[in-house]
């Protein structure tokens, strides 16, 4: 199963409207349910038999769940983790091989088109991964039965400001203002359709380019060290998850083949997911970072590939604009 949420002109509103996306990608039609979020807690996903067949542009898409009961971003690629810390100037703890690290990050979510609303002084990154969206997870659920309530599969964005990240992080609480809402695939598939997917983790090419040139090509099965089994029920342990909640995978990673850092694509690598990767190994490798972050007019793209080179989510495009500048309104 197939789904996306449109809004238009046509009378969607609100969280948008539920539709089944066709095989062809080309058609898709309404659900039952007026929202993915009233189907995850009522049911009706079905197709509604009496809904109009209309063409499906993903220009239309808004994300799959505009507004979830919550967000979870693991980081289960330790490769990315520990780069990252690398940056920061930080030993990797061991009990991280064992217990994943989560935030709660923002649960409002973006269409595939959003622009990215930033200032360059911030230190603007995109990340690349795949998220799970979640039917109803008891407290306490194991992580060998975690996976089972997978009941979507998406791409995001997670954008990060890597300049707003040591000051929040030096507080003591964590990401708030570095961590603006996240970009969603348009379309969403459930595990039983979703070639690649093997119970727990999904395979295949998550591939990301900055300005039409490829930044990563990255493997998603590999180097998974926390499946979305492990991920669920860690988010689980000391709470119940409603239905509509979205766990993230973290930004993808692999390793180098010689078990290094990571490759740029040039020289046969898988590449990386997110900038601050590649800056970090060309800093190890030169002594400094040449690639910069992401400036207004810069482009993201973002999609995933099966073995046969079909795009499974369709894709996550967005430009980077100038940071939105509100102007304070008098109180009567």
């Amino acid at each position: 199963m197939r789904i996306a949420t449109l809004v238009g002109s046509d009378g969607f509103a609100g969280d948008g409207r539920l539709v089944h996306v066709d095989d062809d990608w080309v058609t898709c039609r309404p659900a039952v349910a007026r929202s993915l979020q009233d189907a995850l807690d009522r049911g009706g996903l079905t197709p509604d038999p009496d809904g109009v067949e209309q063409l499906f542009d993903p220009a239309r898409c808004t994300a799959p769940l505009p507004r979830a009961f919550g967000f979870l971003d693991g980081s289960a690629y330790l490769n990315h983790v520990e780069l990252v810390r690398r940056a920061r100037g930080i030993e990797m703890p061991d009990s991280f091989l064992t217990d994943p690290l989560m935030y709660q990050g923002c649960s409002m979510f973006e269409p595939p088109l959003a622009p990215i609303c930033a200032a360059p002084e911030w230190g603007v990154d995109c990340e690349a991964e795949v998220a799970v969206i979640t039917t109803f997870v008891p407290q306490g659920t194991p992580s060998e039965d975690a996976a089972s309530h997978v009941a979507f599969v998406m791409l995001l964005n997670d954008v990060s400001l890597r300049h707003l990240i040591p000051d929040e992080l030096a507080k003591g609480f964590g990401f708030v203002q570095s961590k603006p809402p996240s970009a969603c695939s348009p379309v969403a598939v459930s595990p039983d359709a979703l070639q690649g997917w093997d119970g727990r983790k999904l395979h295949g090419t998550l591939c990301i380019d900055i300005n039409d040139t490829p930044l990563g090509r990255v493997q998603t099965g590999e180097d998974m060290v926390f499946d979305f089994g492990d991920l669920i029920a860690h988010a689980a342990k000391t709470r119940d998850l409603p239905a509509g909640t979205v766990i993230g995978s973290g930004t993808a990673s692999n390793r180098s083949p010689d078990g290094g850092p990571g490759k740029t694509l040039a020289r046969g690598g898988a590449g990386y997911g997110c900038l601050v990767e590649q800056r970090v190994v060309e800093t190890l490798e030169s002594g400094a970072p040449a690639t910069p972050f992401l400036t207004p007019g810069d482009k993201v793209t973002i999609w995933m590939e099966n073995k046969s080179g079909q795009s499974l989510f369709g894709r996550i495009a967005q430009e980077v604009r100038p940071a939105r500048q509100v102007k304070a309104s008098s109180r009567l």
